[in-house]
C-alpha cells in the first residue's frame, strides 16, 4: 500500500509516494517467529529441544529482561535458572523458549533488567527480536497476574508449555489474555491541506509538552469503531464520523492489542475529561513542526504504532530531537 506524503516543508502539499510498510510499527512484526503450537503438549519434543545446544533462552525476571552492551541477553538451557517454562518457537533455525524467574534470584547486576519500554530503543535499531520479546513478556505478565482460579480460588499450574494454566482443585482452565484497545489519529479538515489538523492530546501524568494520539480501551458489547468516537467524546468532547481502519499492534504492557483507526471529527471544540486528559490541541502541519523543532512539543518517535500514525498524517518522519 502506498500513501501520499507532505512536501519537504511538510505544509500538506504532495510531493511522493510513501508505503506504509515503511511506517516505524511495522519492523516490529516484520520477523514474526513460527509458535510451534501443535508441540506445547509433546513432553518428549520439548525435552529433546531444550536438550539441544542450539536452543536459545530468554530468561524474563517477573516481567523485566536484561540488556547488556545494548543487547537483550539470551542464553543456553543449562545456564537458564530455575522458573517456569515457556515455549516461544522457532526463528532463525532455532527453537526459542522462555524461563520466567522470581526477581530475586536474577543473575548479574540488579540495573541490567530493565522493563520492556527501556528495551525499545534497542529494538528500532533492529527489531527482529521484537516478537519473541512481545511473546515472551505478555505470558510472563500474565503469569504474575493470574495465580489462582476465579472459579474456587485454588492455585494454578502451568502447562502447554506455559500457554495454560490449570486449577489444581477443579481442573479449569486459564487463557492468556488479551485487551483490545483503540489509538487513533483524528484530523479535521480537507485532507492534505495547509488547514488540515490533528487531534493530540496530554495525560495528566506527562510532562508538559507531551502529547500523542488518544487511546482507550474496548468495553464490552462495543464495535471498535464505536470504541474510537466514544472515546475521543469522552476525553475532548469532539465528535467524530468517518472512522477507518491502520493497522494493529500487539503492546505487552501488559496485555493489550493495540488497534489503529484514523477519524474525522466533525467538531472542533475541545472539552477535555481532565482525569485521563489534561490538554487536547489541534495541531496542522506546519504548527507541529514549528513547536516540535522549537522542542515545545514532543510527540512519539519510535516503533510504536502511535508514532506511525502521526507520520502517517504529517507525510514524513516526525520532527524534533525526543524520542518516546
Amino acid at each position: 500500500m502506498w500513501v501520499l506524503t507532505a512536501d519537504s516543508l511538510g505544509l500538506g502539499q504532495v510531493a511522493s509516494l510513501w508505503r506504509v510498510a515503511d511506517l516505524p510499527h511495522v519492523a516490529l512484526s516484520a520477523h514474526a517467529h513460527n509458535r510451534l503450537g501443535l508441540h506445547r503438549t509433546d513432553a518428549e519434543w520439548l525435552a529433546s529441544r531444550w536438550a539441544d545446544p542450539a536452543t536459545r533462552v530468554l530468561v524474563v525476571a517477573g516481567s523485566r529482561l536484561r540488556v547488556v552492551d545494548r543487547a537483550v541477553s539470551w542464553v543456553a538451557p543449562e545456564d537458564a535458572p530455575e522458573g517456569t517454562t515457556v515455549l516461544l518457537g522457532e526463528a532463525a533455525g532455532a527453537v526459542h523458549f522462555a524461563q520466567i524467574i522470581d526477581p530475586g534470584i536474577a543473575p548479574g547486576r540488579r540495573e541490567e533488567w530493565v522493563p520492556l519500554r527501556a528495551v525499545l530503543p534497542v529494538l528500532t535499531e533492529d527489531p527482529a527480536e521484537a516478537p519473541l520479546l512481545f511473546h515472551a513478556v505478555g505470558l510472563a505478565e500474565w503469569h504474575f497476574a493470574t495465580r489462582f482460579c476465579p472459579r474456587c480460588a485454588a492455585p494454578l499450574e502451568s502447562v502447554a508449555a506455559g500457554h495454560e494454566l490449570r486449577c489444581t482443585a477443579c481442573g479449569r482452565s486459564q487463557f492468556p489474555r488479551t485487551d483490545p484497545a483503540v489509538i487513533m489519529a483524528v484530523t479535521y479538515g480537507e485532507p492534505g491541506s495547509d488547514d488540515e489538523r490533528v487531534l493530540l492530546g496530554r495525560n495528566a501524568s506527562w510532562p508538559e509538552g507531551r502529547f500523542s494520539s488518544l487511546a482507550g480501551f474496548c468495553e464490552p458489547g462495543e464495535t471498535l469503531e464505536d470504541a474510537v468516537r466514544r472515546e475521543v467524546r469522552e476525553e475532548t468532547g469532539v465528535t467524530v464520523a468517518e472512522v477507518t481502519w491502520f493497522g494493529n499492534q500487539p503492546w505487552p504492557l501488559p496485555a493489550s492489542l493495540m488497534l489503529a483507526f484514523t477519524g474525522r471529527a466533525v467538531t472542533t471544540d475541545i472539552d477535555v475529561d481532565g482525569s485521563e486528559i489534561e490538554e487536547a490541541r489541534w495541531f496542522t502541519r506546519a504548527e507541529l513542526r514549528q513547536d516540535a523543532e522549537a522542542g515545545l512539543v514532543r510527540v512519539p518517535r519510535s516503533v510504536s504504532i502511535s508514532s506511525s500514525l502521526l507520520e502517517h498524517w504529517f507525510g514524513e518522519p516526525l520532527p524534533g530531537s525526543s524520542a518516546w
